[in-house]
Formats: structure tokens, sequence, C-alpha cells
């Protein structure tokens, strides 16, 4: 391990669950939905991550296709004492048919989904499994009580839901603990502090915020998002990066770049200490998970662990996600705000 490299602090996901690294990785964009990756690039960046402290290590089955899971499995074998993998089902796909698209929560396909997982990780058992998204057509508590079983079986250790809503939170708790909630939650995206941040707060639940900046908005890289993106990035359909939107977002970064300026930090590292300071503002773990491609990003991203930033400057930052143009999403049926009735927040 390189001394130049100082570690994060580490927090417990859960309640009684294992000690993670105060920030993780979200390892999607390392081989998938982002445009071409040099992979010897992505692996010195997962090492690195190691090596900064950073262990909860966050892929999908959906990733690729299953090819995200497969690229990370040498990693996970050579750092299985060191990491805390995550994984998640819920978006059937074919390789047979590449446009099949179906959210599946049913006991037999999760059965189907954690064996596939197991297998392309190369694992007996995944630290925190997660359903990746809701299917309202099946009882919670059928798709929860199967997840369980996993864990009685051996298969998985803990149970994690993603862009679930306060109260579905609340009852996948009472069926089997729920040690993290992943959600898009960011200085552009707020709408999980309705009901899920509160009842997650409540029940002793980590946070684990997904695109913590933006899907890179939040980098200040970008004057017009929807003519820089290369071909392959998913980032070209989804509203904030189109037309009109990715120029008004981009313009939203002014006090970003100011708080920035004042603490000789990227906007990117001032992003990060913010959704890490929602830890203090609403009582409960969080621990978000960029994703990058490069060490130099995955250092710039630890060091704003260590970034506290002062009342004023959050107050300056409080009004931006009101102003974001467009959804996070073109379909946002399958988010926590999708499903549950706009209102004031319930916290």
């Amino acid at each position: 391990m390189s001394n130049a490299i100082e570690q994060i602090s580490k927090v417990e996901l859960g309640t009684g669950g294992p000690l993670v690294g105060v920030q993780g990785f979200g390892a999607m964009g390392i081989s998938a939905a982002y445009g071409a990756t040099d992979d010897a690039a992505a692996r010195d960046t997962l090492e690195a991550a190691v090596e900064a402290g950073v262990t909860l290590v966050d892929t999908a089955d959906m990733y690729g296709m299953g090819a995200n899971e497969e690229f990370l499995a040498p990693f996970v074998a050579a750092h299985r004492d060191e990491i805390t993998l995550a994984t998640k089902f819920a978006f059937e796909f074919r390789a047979d048919d590449p446009g099949h698209r179906a959210i599946r929560n049913d006991p037999a396909y999760i059965r189907q989904a954690v064996e596939a997982s197991l297998r392309r990780l190369d694992v007996e058992v995944i630290d925190l499994y997660y359903m990746h998204r809701r299917d309202p057509d099946v009882p919670l508590a059928e798709s929860v009580g199967t997840m369980a079983e996993l864990v009685r079986e051996g298969k998985v250790k803990h149970l994690g839901l993603s862009e679930v809503t306060g109260a579905e939170l609340r009852e996948a708790h009472a069926v089997h603990p729920i040690a993290a909630l992943q959600s898009e939650w960011s200085v552009f995206s707020r709408d999980v502090e309705h009901s899920a941040v509160g009842a997650a707060a409540e029940l002793g639940v980590t946070f684990v915020p997904y695109s913590p900046l933006g899907r890179g908005l939040l980098t200040g890289t970008f004057t017009d998002a929807g003519k820089e993106l290369s071909g392959g990035d998913f980032r070209q359909l989804l509203p904030r990066f189109t037309g009109d939107n990715a120029k008004a977002n981009a313009a939203l970064l002014a006090p970003l770049h100011r708080i920035a300026a004042d603490h000789g930090a990227t906007t990117a590292q001032i992003a990060l200490a913010w959704v890490q300071q929602r830890a203090q503002v609403h009582g409960l773990t969080v621990v978000p998970i960029p994703g990058t491609r490069k060490r130099s990003r995955l250092l710039e991203n630890t060091a704003a662990t260590r970034i506290t930033l002062s009342a004023e400057e959050l107050a300056l930052l409080e009004p931006i996600a009101g102003q974001v143009a467009g959804d996070r999403y073109s379909d946002m049926s399958l988010t926590s705000i999708g499903r549950e009735a706009q209102g004031p927040a319930s916290e």
C-alpha cells in the first residue's frame, strides 16, 4: 500500500453491518454506459480505491448485461477480504434480445439472478444484494421474503433496496432488516428527501447515494453536455443532458465554482462534500458511490471526504435542485418519486 495515499474514515453499513469506507465506488462506468473505456486504467483505478480505503464496491447484473460483474471478478478475487461487494437484480436482460426490457421481482427470477451474479463474480456469497428497481405488481413481502431466504442460505449477507419510497422501505424492513437504500441524491437531485431519507434515518438504514456528481454535470466539465458526449454514452438519452436543459444546468454551477475556489477544491469535491454532510443534516449514515475510470479522479473524490462546508456555503447550494432543468430519466415511473404523491416533505 502506498503511504502517500491518505485513507478515508469508516462507518457501519446499516445496523450491525460491516465497516465500510465513508465513500464507496460505483463501478458501472468502468465498463458500461459511458462509452469506450481503457481496461488497464480502470483496473488501476480499482486498485487506487482499495489503497484509499474505499471498500464498498457497487455493481449490478444489468451493467453491460453482466459484463461489469465479469470485469470485476479478478479484482474481487484479489481483494475479497478487503471489500464489501454489492450487486443488484431486477432488470431482466437477454443476450439474444438486447432490446428486451422488463422489471422482475418475482421469487423465481430473484433466485435465477443471484445464481448468475455469483457465477459471474466468481464468489460464494454476495455481501450486499439490492433489489435494483421495484415492480409494484409483485408484493414487496414476497420479494424481500425471497431475498431473506438467500441470507439464510448463505448466498447473501445483507439486503438493500434501490429507488423505493419511505413507505416501501418500512414495509420491507418489517420483513427483513434492510442494510442500505440506494437512490440518486445530489445537489441537483433531492427528491429522495420527500420520504425515503427520513425513513432510512428512522430505521438505521445506510443511505447510498448514486450519481452524487449528477452523472458528471456537477464536475463543471460540461458547457453544453448535449454536444460534448461521445457515441455510446447513455447520458445522451437523459433530459438533463439534452437541448437547452444542458446549458441551463451548467449555468447553475456558479455557487459551486465560488465555494470550490474558496476551498482550493474542485466543483466535484464540493458536490461530494455536500452529499456527505447529509449525514449530519438528516441524522443517518451516508456512503455515496461516485464512479470514475481514472486514479487521479478517484483520489480527488476521496479527498472530498475531508472537506467541511459552512452553514453559509450550504445555504448557497440549497436552492439549486429546485432550478434544475429536466428530469433524472425520460421515464420516471421506476423511481421512488414517480410512485408517491407529490407534496410537502414528510420529514
